[in-house]
């Protein structure tokens, strides 16, 4: 068991900013011995898992992965229901779309649509973000009860990562009861300088998933006079992703 949980270390040390990685860099990551992640990284090379550039002496994620991740998207009840309703609004707008969950006391991005400009919001399937920060953190927020947002809240420090940032613990949770008045959230640069995003909080729950739908859009694209219907069309593809699931 403790090799099999080393080698998913392994696959998971990769990143859209790191997509290849050496010996020493897994050793730096990860802090296992070597001898250790070389046997590891030899099994998940001879199935195929990750490839080794012989004269680079670096690995990178192998084609195995893509096959098996395209079954889990062909075979996702999730995505199948939720990645129509995405793309309408994605191509609405020319804008990037993003649905996230929680996982692990995080919010993270399990499905996205890209915008069709070449300026357009980095986000990638598996990326993580603090749950305090941006639209789509603060609407999963808003799905929990006051009993687990101050659970949650109380045991993380609230640290900026833009000045846009909500470090105030009262203030961010004067915000969520907001979202759950009105129905979306919003953010500017709270998370990502130059990004303005609304997210919608997706109300029926996938399996034991709370899901949270976003339209993010660089704020130099940003039209003014669209944010109302921006805001009604987030919305209404959350509630057209929620009837499904029930």
């Amino acid at each position: 068991m403790q090799t099999i949980n080393r080698a998913i270390e392994v696959l998971k040390s990769f990143s859209p900013e790191e997509k290849e990685l050496t010996l020493a860099d897994f050793h730096r990551k990860l802090g296992l011995s070597k001898s250790s992640l070389q046997r590891i990284l030899n099994t998940l090379v001879s199935q195929g898992l990750i490839d080794k550039n012989e004269e680079r002496k670096s690995y990178r994620l192998g084609i195995e992965l893509y096959f098996l991740g395209h079954l889990v998207e062909k075979n996702s009840n999730l995505m199948s229901v939720a990645k129509p309703e995405m793309k309408s609004l994605s191509e609405f707008f020319g804008e990037t779309v993003c649905l996230s969950i929680i996982h692990q006391n995080m919010r993270k991005c399990i499905g996205y649509v890209a915008s069709n400009h070449e300026l357009r919001s980095l986000t990638y399937i598996g990326q993580y973000s603090p749950l305090y920060a941006g639209a789509s953190a603060k609407s999963l927020l808003s799905l929990l009860s006051d009993y687990e947002v101050n659970k949650l809240l109380d045991s993380m420090t609230l640290e900026p990562i833009t000045k846009e940032t909500i470090t105030d613990k009262e203030k961010l949770k004067q915000e969520i009861q907001v979202i759950r008045e009105q129905g979306y959230a919003m953010s500017k640069s709270e998370r990502v300088v130059g990004s303005f995003s609304i997210s919608a909080p997706i109300k029926e729950r996938y399996n034991k998933d709370f899901l949270s739908i976003s339209l993010v859009i660089p704020t130099a694209r940003v039209d003014e006079s669209k944010i109302e219907l921006y805001i009604k069309l987030v919305k209404e593809t959350a509630f057209n992703i929620s009837k499904k699931f029930t």
